[in-house]
C-alpha cells in the first residue's frame, strides 16, 4: 500500500510539473540512470542505506561494481566529449547497483528474503526521489505562487531582534573559508543523516528485518509534508526578499549557481547591513524562479531529526549531531536563507511529525495524542501569528520575542518529557545474596 501510495503521488507531481513545462521527478531520476547525476554523493549514500541488507562480501562486490560502473561512464563520456555541466560525474554507477539489487531481487529471491532486499532497494531509492520530489515541489511553488508574504515574515522577526541580518554580518565577515565550509554541511545534510541512520539499521543484515522506527523515515515523512506550508505560506527569504540574492555570495563561493539574479524583485537593498522596516506589510510579486520554501525551515527540521536520532549513538556520533544542528541553523540563517521566525516553525515542525512516527510505532495512547496535538496546535499558532500580527510583534518585541522562544521551549520540553516515559526502564539489581545461603527451592544460591 506504501508502494503504491508513493507512485501515485510521484505520478501527480508529474503531471503537475509537466502541466508548466516542467520534467517531473519521475523523468528526472530516470535521465540519471545515463546523464551525469545531480547529486554523486547522495547516489551513493543511498546505495549505502540499500547495503544494509546485505553480508559484507556482497556489500563489497556492490561497491566495487558502483566504482567500475562510473569509471565506464566517465571514460565513454570522455571519448565522446559529453559534458557534465550542472551535475556530478559520478553517481550513476550507484544507481545502475540499486537498480541490479532490485532485479536480483525479483528474479533470484524468494519468501522473506525477496521481501527484505525489496525492502532494502527501496529505501535507497525512497532518499533519492524524495530529493527529486523536493525539487519538483519547489519548481511548482515558485510558478504557482506569484505572491510572496516576506514582508509578514520580515516583519515579525523584529521580535526576535533580526536575526538573519545579525548572523549574515557575521558570516559575511568570515570571507570564503566560512561560507564555502558551511555550505558544505549545508548541502550534504542528507548524507549526515545517511551515517546515522546507517548507525541505527547496523544490525539488520544479521537480525533480517529493520527497526520500526529510525531517522531516514522521519526525514522523508518531513520532506513530503513540509511544502504543503509552502504553497500555505510562500516566502522566499531575506536575502532574495531584501538583498541581492545569490549574487551576494557569487564572489566567495567555490560552487556559484547559474541562477538568474532576483535583485530587481527586492523591497531594497537592505540584507545583511540594515534590518527591514517596521510598516504594514504586504504581499508582495516576485519571480518564478526562487522557490518559496522558507516556511517552516526544513533544513531546520531535518537537523533536528538528525540531532535527536544521533542522541542515542556513540560519542562521536553524538558530537557529529550536534555540530551539524549548530552549523545548519547558522547557515539558514547567515547565507539569508531564512528568517528566525521560519528556524522556530522548523523546530516545532520536526518535533511534531518525530512524535507522530514514534506515537503510530509505539501504538498510540494518551501521551503521544497529547504531544501530537500540542505541537500541532502550537504550530498553527506561530504561523497565523505570522500572518496576522507581525506588526503587533514587531512593535512589542520584549514581548511577543520572549513567547515565541516560550512557545518552542515547551513543544521541546513536551517531547523530552513523554519520549523520555516512553523509554524502558532498567531493571534495578537486588543486593547479591550471602554466600551459602539457601534459597526456598533448598539449593545454594
Amino acid at each position: 500500500m506504501a508502494a503504491v501510495a508513493a507512485l501515485g503521488f510521484l505520478v501527480v507531481l508529474e503531471f503537475a510539473a509537466r502541466r508548466y513545462g516542467l520534467p517531473g521527478p519521475i523523468t528526472n531520476q530516470v535521465r540519471e540512470v545515463v546523464f551525469a547525476p545531480k547529486s554523486g554523493g547522495l547516489l551513493y549514500a543511498a546505495m549505502a542505506l540499500m547495503m544494509v541488507v546485505l553480508t559484507w562480501r556482497q556489500r563489497c562486490v556492490a561497491a566495487a561494481a558502483a566504482i567500475g560502473i562510473d569509471l565506464a561512464f566517465s571514460l565513454v563520456r570522455w571519448a565522446v566529449g559529453a559534458e557534465t555541466t550542472g551535475g556530478h560525474p559520478f553517481g550513476n554507477g550507484a544507481l545502475w547497483v540499486i537498480l541490479g539489487y532490485a532485479v536480483i531481487a525479483v528474479t533470484r529471491r524468494t519468501g522473506p528474503e525477496r521481501v527484505l532486499l525489496l525492502k532494502g532497494v527501496g529505501l535507497g531509492l525512497l532518499l533519492v526521489t524524495g530529493r527529486k520530489t523536493g525539487d519538483t515541489w519547489l519548481l511548482i511553488t515558485s510558478k504557482t505562487r506569484p505572491a510572496v508574504l516576506d514582508q509578514y515574515v520580515a516583519t515579525a522577526d523584529h521580535a526576535l531582534g533580526n536575526p538573519s541580518w545579525l548572523v549574515g554580518r557575521a558570516v559575511t565577515a568570515t570571507g570564503s573559508v566560512g561560507f564555502n565550509v558551511l555550505d558544505v554541511v549545508y548541502g550534504q545534510l542528507a548524507v549526515a543523516a545517511v551515517v546515522v541512520a546507517l548507525y541505527q539499521l547496523r544490525g539488520v543484515a544479521v537480525e533480517r528485518r529493520f527497526p520500526g522506527h529510525h531517522l531516514v523515515r522521519t526525514f522523508l515523512v518531513i520532506g513530503l509534508l513540509g511544502p504543503a506550508f509552502y504553497m500555505v505560506f510562500p516566502v522566499v527569504g531575506p536575502i532574495f526578499a531584501y538583498g541581492t540574492g545569490t549574487d551576494y555570495w557569487a564572489t566567495v563561493s567555490l560552487w556559484s549557481p547559474d541562477i538568474p539574479s532576483s535583485g530587481h524583485w527586492a523591497v531594497a537593498d537592505l540584507w545583511p547591513q540594515t534590518p527591514s522596516p517596521i510598516d504594514v506589510p504586504l504581499p508582495m510579486a516576485f519571480d518564478e524562479i526562487t522557490p518559496r520554501n522558507c516556511m517552516p525551515s526544513l533544513h531546520t527540521a531535518w537537523a533536528v531529526a538528525l540531532f535527536v536520532h544521533s542522541r542515542k549513538g556513540p560519542r562521536v556520533l553524538r558530537y557529529a549531531g550536534t555540530f551539524w544542528l549548530v552549523a545548519t541553523l547558522v547557515a539558514t540563517l547567515g547565507f539569508g536563507y531564512h528568517y528566525g521566525v521560519d528556524l522556530i516553525a522548523g523546530v516545532v515542525f520536526a518535533l511534531t511529525v518525530e512524535a507522530a512516527l514514534r506515537s503510530f510505532d509505539r501504538g498510540w495512547d494518551r501521551s503521544g495524542i497529547r504531544l501530537v496535538a500540542y505541537g500541532a496546535a502550537v504550530f498553527a499558532a506561530l504561523l497565523v501569528s505570522y500572518r496576522f500580527l507581525p506588526l503587533e510583534m514587531a512593535e512589542h518585541p520584549w514581548v511577543y520575542g520572549p513567547l515565541l522562544l516560550l512557545a518552542m521551549t515547551s513543544v521541546v520540553y513536551g517531547y523530552v518529557r513523554t519520549t523520555t516515559a516512553w523509554e524502558p526502564r532498567a531493571t534495578p539489581r537486588g543486593p547479591a545474596a550471602p554466600a551459602g545461603v539457601r534459597s526456598a527451592a533448598g539449593t545454594r544460591v
